[in-house]
């Protein structure tokens, strides 16, 4: 039997309509498709319900696919694609499968020869290196780092001097609610030398991203990032 496609499907990155952030193309993808799984159910109906299309909410099938799912179940989210049936993967928010737990379906429908095919849309970690000025040659993505400040401070000694080492721009995230604590423990353990860039609501109507040396960070008011999606990077 012909084996249906996996579609990857961004989502904007917050509080904007998905006209301001995704492609056309992109839009009439998710508009054509009956068989999503997404990380949350509910958001992705929400996502789903601001895209103009011919089906309603209730003739769609959303299954979820979150750090709970066992490996065990994998096989029955990628059935309507084994069996002959499109199907598109939708994120929380910006691109599946990129600190997502999507990936692991991505993995799966390789295994069993179905194409998947990435839509284009936002990616904040990209983005943030793209605003940065910090080097886009050579970097790395971290995801989140350890929750206790002791442990986080001694990960980002290690980060920073892998970048030295190897010239390379250490990207991570955190929890928002803990994202003053990870500035604060950035500007009392990096060398004054280190560049630092924050870059928070990315695509949002708040947007900013701010980069500089530490020294430099140091000396000036701290910008408000409290609860507000943000990406840290650094190059030593």
């Amino acid at each position: 039997m012909k084996r249906g496609r996996l579609y990857l499907i961004p989502v904007p990155l917050g509080p904007t309509t998905a006209a301001d952030v995704l492609p056309a193309p992109v839009r009439a993808c998710a508009q054509s498709l009956n068989h999503f799984v997404a990380e949350n159910a509910k958001s992705a109906r929400a996502f789903l319900k601001s895209l103009p299309s011919a089906w309603s909410l209730q003739e769609i099938e959303i299954h979820e696919l979150n750090e709970h799912t066992a490996t065990a179940d994998l096989p029955r989210l990628l059935a309507p694609a084994l069996a002959g049936q499109d199907l598109g993967l939708i994120s929380e928010a910006g691109c599946p499968a990129i600190a997502d737990p999507g990936a692991a379906l991505v993995a799966l429908a390789h295994r069993e020869g179905v194409q998947v095919l990435p839509m284009i849309g936002p990616s904040s970690i990209l983005l943030a290196l793209m605003g940065s000025g910090l080097s886009g040659q050579n970097f790395a993505f971290h995801g989140y780092l350890p929750s206790s400040a002791d442990e986080r401070e001694r990960r980002l000694k290690e980060l920073e001097r892998q970048s030295q080492r190897e010239k390379q721009t250490q990207i991570f995230i955190e929890t928002p609610y803990r994202n003053r604590q990870m500035l604060d423990s950035l500007l009392a353990t990096c060398a004054p030398g280190t560049r630092l860039c924050v870059a928070t609501d990315l695509t949002l109507a708040g947007e900013q991203i701010r980069s500089g040396r530490v020294a430099d960070w140091r000396g000036q008011a701290l910008p408000d990032i409290n609860r507000r999606p943000t990406v840290f990077l650094l190059l030593a």
